[in-house]
């Protein structure tokens, strides 16, 4: 993992006075360009490294920079701890608990009980309730492959059904909102994709590697398409499912309509995923208004209807 070799280059920086390119790259089982990426990393952190060239050169902190434990305040150390421990549900085996223990090792006597309570009063755990089983495992592979260079091929199940089967280069793994995606560069639409975790299916890392591109951000703000898109419908709800409908909409689109019932101004797009949002309340929800999407709901549930009115398959 790349955060745990960056902490303990830092270390060893510390530890020595210089230390050449290969003999960190030796130590870590990496390329000496690796081990210049990684240098120019710690830069960008702040921490100054320089190079010094001929014989008994190599890479030292600079002596009028020292890093010490009064260098990180109880918040800064706090906010760290935190963070990688909600990487804890994501990244397994010994390299997080190797770089918790080092981070630790940072922590003041004095400021340990205070900086614990602190870092535990937030958790993170980005595991889900229940759901897709694969998706843990998916993330282990994804991330050697993503470490190793590695090609990865699946199956995958688009809009509608569709399958294909994809080879695609690895290049970021994103957690957004509660699933999990991966960018990559795709053989067969020879072009950047976004993969969702849950619609894959037959996951391997191949043994053939490739040569890094550089890959443009993925776009993950649809923030103001969609408000573009969206208008507003309303819907009166059961007092039970109000817990459920206040994940797509605040408080102040809901009326109370007497004690059992709320009328509410429902964002809604006019596609599958916002009908089957509606579908899903079931009979503790009613689409007052505008009349064409009421109608378009009514003629989905004789549809879904339509299914049982046949006996079924034994």
């Amino acid at each position: 993992m790349k955060v745990d070799r960056l902490v303990s280059i830092i270390m060893t920086l510390l530890e020595k006075e210089r230390i050449g390119a290969q003999a960190l790259a030796d130590a870590f089982e990496v390329s000496p360009r690796t081990i210049y990426r990684d240098i120019e990393a710690i830069n960008m952190a702040g921490i100054p490294v320089r190079s010094r060239p001929g014989v008994g050169g190599g890479f030292e902190i600079m002596p009028a920079y020292k890093l010490d434990k009064k260098v990180f305040s109880t918040a800064d150390l706090s906010a760290i701890l935190l963070g990688l421990s909600g990487l804890s549900n994501v990244v397994r085996g010994d390299e997080l608990v190797n770089t918790l223990a080092k981070v630790k090792s940072l922590i003041p006597a004095e400021k340990t009980k205070d900086i614990e309570e602190k870092a535990n009063q937030i958790c993170i755990d980005v595991s889900p309730w229940a759901g897709n089983k694969s998706v843990q495992p998916y993330l282990e592979i994804i991330r050697t492959a993503l470490q190793d260079h590695k090609l990865l091929c699946f199956e995958y199940t688009a809009h509608h059904g569709n399958k294909t089967v994809r080879t695609v280069e690895p290049y970021q793994l994103i957690l957004k909102g509660s699933h999990w995606y991966f960018q990559g560069y795709c053989h067969i639409r020879n072009a950047y994709r976004l993969f969702r975790l849950s619609r894959m299916s037959e996951l391997q890392m191949k043994q053939e590697t490739f040569i890094p591109r550089e890959f443009p951000k993925p776009i993950l703000d649809f923030t103001e398409i969609v408000e573009t898109m969206q208008t507003e419908i309303k819907i009166r709800i059961h007092k039970s499912v109000l817990d459920r409908v206040l994940e797509y909409c605040t408080y102040d689109h809901f009326v109370p309509d007497n004690d059992e019932y709320y009328i509410v101004n429902f964002p809604f797009i006019e596609n599958d995923y916002y009908y089957d949002i509606l579908l899903g309340f079931g009979d503790k929800c009613e689409c007052l208004e505008p009349l064409h999407i009421r109608t378009a709901i009514k003629g989905k549930i004789q549809d879904m209807a339509a299914l049982y009115d046949h006996v079924g398959v034994e």
